[in-house]
């Protein structure tokens, strides 16, 4: 049975070691690019993705945000069971994150779905949405990338047939992603771990 482990290591790393650190740096630059122009970032998606845009979310409004003068705004489109079970039920599960989409996105936001087959049709169709109204999208994709690796104007690609393994590499992604944003803007150039040192010590 320890070799289920170790192969599941194995594709863990190997994986991570595929991923396009120039793919990485450009969605880096577009959140920056994004929190720098006063636009808001949604983060969004199903199941496991969801709890990673949850995540993510609660990161950039509190983690990266922490000490800077300007604030990053970040909407999880999923955070709202309520409202996601009104239009699922009276509209259609399709609709669950282009409705907010239409309440709130304005042009200089950036729309980040997260899938880990690419193809989850509520998350394509809100990315489908920001591109017709010239909204830029980042896509955080697994397997083959799906539909939303073609559509999106960035991606961030966890090439790997395994949706454990995307969901982790998604997190690591993001939590790297994390760390070069707040060195960039953190006037003494320190790591987000840093300021937790100082906090517990």
């Amino acid at each position: 049975m320890e070799d289920n482990f170790e192969q599941y290591l194995e594709t863990e790393i190997s994986t991570l070691r595929k991923l396009n650190k120039a793919h990485l740096l450009a969605a880096a630059e577009a959140m920056i690019e994004t929190y720098q122009a006063g636009g808001t970032i949604y983060f969004f998606g199903n199941g496991g993705s969801g709890a990673t845009a949850s995540h993510i979310a609660g990161d950039f409004l509190k983690g990266v945000s922490y000490g800077l003068e300007k604030r990053f705004k970040t909407i999880c489109l999923n955070d709202n069971p309520a409202s996601m079970m009104a239009i699922a039920n009276d509209i259609s599960y399709d609709d669950i994150f282009i409705e907010p989409l239409k309440n709130y996105m304005q042009k200089g936001d950036l729309v980040i779905g997260i899938s880990g087959s690419g193809n989850s049709n509520n998350v394509v169709k809100a990315m489908e949405y920001a591109k017709i109204k010239g909204v830029k999208t980042l896509a955080f994709c697994g397997y083959k990338g799906g539909k939303i690796k073609e559509l999106a104007d960035l991606h961030v690609h966890a090439e790997v047939m395994d949706m454990e393994i995307t969901e982790d590499i998604h997190m690591v992604a993001f939590h790297m992603i994390k760390q070069y944003i707040i060195k960039k803007l953190s006037p003494d150039n320190k790591s987000m771990g840093s300021v937790y040192d100082q906090r517990v010590s």
